[in-house]
């Protein structure tokens, strides 16, 4: 897989999508801000994002608002699967255990606070590392989800499977490192324009749509780097 191309490519699709087409930008920006707002329940932003990952191109008008919104939804919902076990992972090690050793020890003993922290603590480790595990499937579970139409094709892990192991799973883990890479820079640098009063916050949600299709773009491409198995 070529690394160099995956990123040069997402970065000219963002700039075909977005510069000079200030229109589309600022309505992308709003659903966003909509999206944000109304806690992913006007998820017109997320429909927007699969057709991005969904491969068209050039990158796709903001059009079809009833699909935009079913496909945002479905988004929400696969995400929300994908998490469960994260979800179960907390709520063993960092309340059950710890509000049991709590209630078995009572609250005055300081014993029993450091064993309820180690139990949280244990349990942020652990649910983390299953969130890393996960990822690296549901990345790639999302895009054939947006390329095939098929909310069902994301549990197919069979063809998954056999998709990265043709792209290789090393290739697919490398470039899903780089990605969190680039996410980490543009965390960075959104923190460091973050404290620029009133303008910083107003360049910032305009570089969040910059790095979301940026981001899909990035996947649809390794995705798509060696066809899918039939």
């Amino acid at each position: 897989m070529d690394y160099g191309n995956l990123i040069s490519g997402a970065f000219g699709y963002t700039k075909e999508a977005l510069w000079g087409k200030w229109g589309r930008w600022l309505v992308l920006v709003i659903l966003s801000l909509i999206q944000a707002f109304t806690l992913f329940l006007v998820p017109l932003w997320s429909g927007y994002i699969v057709r991005v990952l969904a491969g068209e191109r050039p990158a796709p008008d903001v059009e079809g608002w009833g699909r935009l919104f079913l496909d945002g939804w479905k988004l929400n919902i696969i995400t929300l699967i994908y998490l469960i076990p994260v979800i179960l992972v907390l709520a063993v090690f960092g309340g059950i255990a710890a509000i049991s050793a709590i209630a078995a020890r009572g609250l005055d003993n300081p014993d029993v606070w450091a064993s309820a922290v180690a139990a949280a603590a244990t349990g942020v480790v652990i649910a983390a590392v299953v969130w890393v595990i996960i990822s690296i499937i549901s990345m790639f579970a999302i895009v054939r989800f947006a390329h095939t139409g098929s909310f069902l094709q994301v549990f197919s892990f069979g063809a998954i499977f056999r998709h990265i192991g043709r792209i290789g799973w090393g290739s697919w883990i490398v470039a899903v490192i780089i990605l969190a890479l680039i996410g980490l820079a543009y965390a960075v640098v959104t923190g460091l324009i973050t404290t620029i009063p009133v303008v910083g916050w107003i360049v910032n949600l305009f570089l969040g749509v910059v790095y979301g299709i940026f981001h899909a773009r990035y996947l649809a491409a390794a995705y798509e780097s060696v066809p899918a198995p039939g």
